[in-house]
């Protein structure tokens, strides 16, 4: 089953003002729909990120993956590998120069083997979970994934924003509204909050107020290392038997080791453990307790189960990050939590902030009682909306972006905002 033709599409969709500890979000989000075509009429698809720097790696491997079996998955990563050697751009760091990092290969590998995984499930009749070694569970729990955010989109300056359906919550009352606006509609039953914004006692007391609104709910805080280290451990003691977990509190594998050796709870990351070179030096410090796994930058699925089983291996805990995404990550995301037995953390999505504009088709991903089901149909069980993808194509050639600067978008309306990690 040859690789006939891969076409790209980027794509933009609306994004509402999240902070978090880079700024804010801009008003479109980006992503790259990926579909591979093959010589026996199979198709399938994937997703990844949508800056111009990253669909220009993607252009750059696509020549050398023409012609290969849609089951080769190993020659597929080499060829990845082998095109990108030497190539300028970022690593996992987001630091320029000529790059062969695993991290960097393994982000351009991913969308690519996704969408052969949706076609080897389209061959043989079954769905992708099934390539995965078969689902352990069929029920996927996702968390309520809560932000500060103003009320909407600012015209001109601060304060002139319309709201949008969301509000605002720029204090505990706006992020205990907020929560219940996600549980009441898609019924989350744990739920985590983008810290790193405000000064640490803001967020403590928002995360108070949320066990007071939610008492039993697991509650998780994630300040995306904009802390010290010894704000990291003061918060960890003040927030003891009140969070699951603690996500990144502090900047890098010694300053999430420094906190992890008194937090009286694990500590989790997805900012400095990002691909496989991490994961030693990890282990040998005891920096992190959870590991937030994404096949994006990951390395696609089966990437990811390697994970899983390092994770196993070393007794380190298994959730799962997300990124601004629609529905192609989403289902592939839940094939994959299906199909690992340890990942036991409800997993994080944006899909509620997004969903308006999904490019799946509706009626497979619908979230009942905060969950989702995986879904049966062969491949990801998914199809392709050709009226939105076209939409948000469109969207894309006019809005102007063509990388995510949450930065920029902040100093655009606070010109003396500047990003800080840690902060406080």
């Amino acid at each position: 089953m040859k690789i006939t033709e891969i076409v790209l599409t980027p794509v933009a969709f609306r994004d509402p003002p999240l902070l978090n500890s880079a700024g804010v979000h801009e008003p479109w989000a980006l992503r790259t729909i990926v579909e591979i075509h093959t010589d026996e009429g199979i198709s399938g698809v994937g997703e990844t990120y949508g800056d111009v720097a990253h669909i220009e790696r993607l252009q750059q491997v696509i020549p050398s993956l023409i012609g290969l079996d849609a089951f080769a998955l190993g020659p597929m990563h080499q060829c990845v590998a082998a095109a990108l050697e030497g190539v300028t751009g970022f690593d996992t760091h987001g630091l320029t120069g000529k790059f062969s990092a695993p991290g960097t290969i393994d982000r351009v590998y991913s969308p690519f083997e996704v969408a052969c995984l949706d076609i080897q499930g389209k061959a043989i009749g079954r769905p992708v979970v099934d390539l995965l070694g078969g689902a352990v569970r069929t029920e996927i729990p996702y968390s309520a994934y809560l932000f500060y955010k103003w009320a909407g989109h600012p015209t001109s300056k601060l304060g002139d924003e319309q709201p949008d359906q969301w509000g605002a919550a720029l204090d505990p009352a706006g992020v205990v509204a907020q929560a219940k606006q996600l549980i009441d509609e898609y019924g989350f039953k744990s739920i985590k909050l983008k810290g790193g914004v405000f000064p640490p006692e803001q967020e403590i007391e928002a995360i108070k107020a949320l066990r007071e609104a939610f008492p039993g709910t697991p509650l998780r805080l994630d300040p995306n290392a904009a802390w010290t280290p010894e704000t990291g451990i003061k918060v960890a003691q003040e927030l003891d038997g009140i969070v699951e977990y603690l996500e990144d509190p502090s900047p890098e594998i010694e300053g999430m080791a420094e906190v992890a050796k008194v937090a009286p709870m694990p500590l989790a990351t997805n900012m400095c453990v990002v691909s496989f070179e991490h994961l030693a030096p990890s282990v040998a410090q005891n920096a992190v307790q959870v590991i937030l796994s994404d096949h994006h930058y990951w390395g696609g699925l089966t990437r990811s189960a390697k994970l899983a089983a390092i994770c196993e291996t070393f007794g380190i805990g298994l959730s799962m990050h997300s990124n601004s995404h629609l529905g192609i990550s989403l289902a592939a995301m839940t094939h994959l939590a299906a199909a690992t037995p340890n990942l036991t953390y409800a997993c994080d999505t944006h899909y509620p902030w997004n969903a308006a504009d999904d490019v799946v088709k509706p009626g497979v991903l619908s979230f009942k009682d905060g969950s989702l089901t995986v879904p049966s149909g062969p491949g990801l069980g998914i199809e392709l909306d050709r009226d939105v993808l076209a939409r948000l194509a469109e969207n894309y050639r006019t809005c102007g972006i063509l990388k995510r600067d949450d930065t920029s978008y902040m100093q655009k309306f606070n010109p003396e905002y500047e990003k800080r990690r840690p902060r406080w």
